[in-house]
């Protein structure tokens, strides 16, 4: 009879084939497990075997380390997710992180750049070239659409409708959701595939709309793609920090300041519930108490 499968790897088996969590989030709760899995074991404990007054001194322990509310709160939602799961598969008997709470995160608005800053950044890239080609066809897609960057490098040719203006991606736990794009994007897009990507692939083959330009390759990485980014930023002089979430919050802020309902957003951008979406509420109130304390007469 084979071994039964420790706790934590039945449970990140769970998230995997039964919940169908991306790759991504399973690591980050395997990495919230494995903090768990050492503490436990400082206590001379399995994870199973701890307290509420266990998980309390930990969450202590993880807030005097430094870690914000925010990631705190995280790692709570994943070990409640965990001992729920031990007890419904009957290897518990009672629930020790029943009533744990996180700690109150403080607000983080999200950071966004201007539209003129967007033009900018996203007038950088030499078009005369097949690399700098591609570099505005993926700015230009990323900020018509307001995708995760993984999924933009994981786009296939055949999921961009280019004559119907819109896209289909693959977001968190594997969900489709369709995107429109604008005529600008797509002009892009259409651009880069006539021309830049048959001269980046050369020989080769690959399954990706996006490919690197050292011989096609599988595919644009995260890193890389950030790198790009990076690197246009500098030549704009822009001091924002840069990052593909950051032309994520500028796609929802701009839409929402020219007055796009929060739902379509909300489905834009792939979020399953509409109070993730709502952050950018908190953007425009500040921007608006920004102008009433500039130009009313008696602020």
């Amino acid at each position: 009879m084979a071994a039964r499968q420790s706790s934590v790897d039945a449970y990140l088996t769970h998230l995997t084939v039964e919940r169908r969590l991306a790759a991504n989030s399973v690591e980050s709760y395997a990495r919230d497990l494995a903090l768990l899995g050492r503490f436990a074991a400082g206590r001379g404990r399995k994870v199973d075997a701890l307290t509420r007054p266990d998980l309390e001194g930990f969450v202590r322990d993880l807030m005097g380390v430094g870690r914000s509310p925010r990631s705190v709160a995280r790692a709570i939602a994943c070990y409640r997710g965990f001992y729920r799961f031990l007890v419904i598969d009957g290897r518990l008997k009672a629930n020790p992180s029943d009533e744990l709470r996180p700690p109150r995160a403080w607000k983080s608005l999200p950071r966004f750049l201007s539209v003129e800053d967007v033009d900018q950044l996203i007038a950088q890239p030499d078009v005369t070239t097949a690399r700098g080609l591609r570099d505005r066809a993926l700015i230009e897609l990323l900020y018509a659409t307001g995708m995760r960057v993984s999924e933009l490098i994981g786009l296939r040719p055949a999921d961009v409708n280019l004559d119907a203006s819109y896209l289909t991606c693959t977001g968190k736990g594997d969900k489709q959701r369709i995107v429109p794009i604008g005529d600008e994007a797509a002009k892009w897009v259409r651009d880069y595939l006539s021309t830049a990507r048959g001269a980046l692939l050369g020989q080769r083959s690959s399954p990706r709309l996006f490919v690197n330009a050292r011989g096609g390759g599988p595919g644009l990485t995260r890193v890389g793609f950030w790198k790009i980014l990076k690197r246009y930023a500098r030549q704009t002089g822009l001091t924002t920090s840069i990052s593909p979430h950051v032309l994520r919050h500028s796609f929802a802020t701009h839409l929402l300041d020219r007055g796009a309902d929060l739902r379509a957003i909300q489905m834009m951008l792939g979020h399953a519930d509409l109070s993730t979406t709502q952050i950018y509420t908190h953007v425009l109130e500040q921007r608006m108490r920004t102008v009433y304390d500039r130009f009313h007469p008696r602020p």
